[in-house]
């Protein structure tokens, strides 16, 4: 059987069509994928910025067509060549691999409801049931901390010596710490704290790694704290990233390293 030449036009421009539909464009022979169209509308319309129509569709498939002839011509003129332009596009290669590989892990290892809570009640143990609003006056050395000492005694403001004699960075409050569990200071600091009353100071320097403080006990009050699922994207994501820490340094050991 022959076929007349417009059957065989009608022919191959079928079979064509599929090939064609892939791409979005070509430009100077490289093809750009519908896929990428359709990624960057998937995305537009998630955030909420646009809704899915053709005049968007259009208007990336134009973005695209720019971004391809700078990049064809950034090639032309040699720019990958450069150094700083290899090391540019090596360190976008890592990020972009590192990101998949993060996702990856994460959807593979899911956090479970019963692990955030575990975290949460554990958080919940340290914290204890009691808050402290303190200040405090950090210096170098014993003698400062005592003269300090002396001269609140002698009717000296906390606040003002803070101010012109802690090294610490709340000195330019008063040396405020604001509201804080005991937990949250090293264990020289909060023994001492916990042990005054309110408004009482401490009567000799507490030593830590940091120096020797001054300490004044403002008020006390129970434990307030979020209620689990308040804070459960937050917990969950915590619990998360130890992991991938955990996933790296794991990754780490099994490498050679030179």
């Amino acid at each position: 059987m022959k076929f007349k030449p417009a059957s065989l036009i009608a022919l191959t421009a079928m079979a064509a069509a599929p090939a064609f539909a892939q791409n979005a464009a070509t430009v100077n022979g490289k093809a750009i994928p519908a896929s990428r169209v359709d990624q960057i509308v998937k995305a537009e319309v998630a955030q909420g910025r646009a809704t899915d129509s053709p005049a968007l569709r259009e208007q990336v498939k134009k973005v695209l067509i720019g971004r391809e002839v700078m990049v064809q011509e950034a090639d032309k003129q040699g720019f990958s060549n450069k150094a700083d332009v290899k090391t540019a596009m090596d360190a976008a290669r890592q990020n972009i691999l590192v990101s998949a590989l993060v996702q990856d892990y994460i959807k593979k290892h899911p956090v479970s409801d019963a692990e955030v809570k575990a975290e949460y009640d554990k958080y919940k143990a340290q914290m204890g049931d009691k808050e402290y609003h303190a200040r405090h006056i950090l210096v170098p050395t014993e003698d400062e901390a005592k003269q300090i000492i002396t001269k609140i005694k002698g009717g000296a403001k906390f606040e003002d010596l803070a101010k012109a004699q802690s090294k610490d960075g709340s000195a330019a409050n008063g040396g405020d710490l604001d509201w804080a569990s005991p937990a949250n200071y090293v264990p020289e600091f909060s023994k001492a704290m916990v042990a005054l009353q309110k408004g009482q100071v401490t009567e000799t320097p507490v030593k830590s790694q940091f120096g020797y403080h001054v300490i004044k006990l403002e008020d006390v009050r129970a434990t307030t704290l979020p209620p689990l699922e308040q804070v459960k994207p937050q917990v969950a994501e915590q619990i998360q990233q130890r992991r991938l820490a955990a996933y790296r340094d794991e990754l780490i050991k099994k490498a050679k390293i030179q």
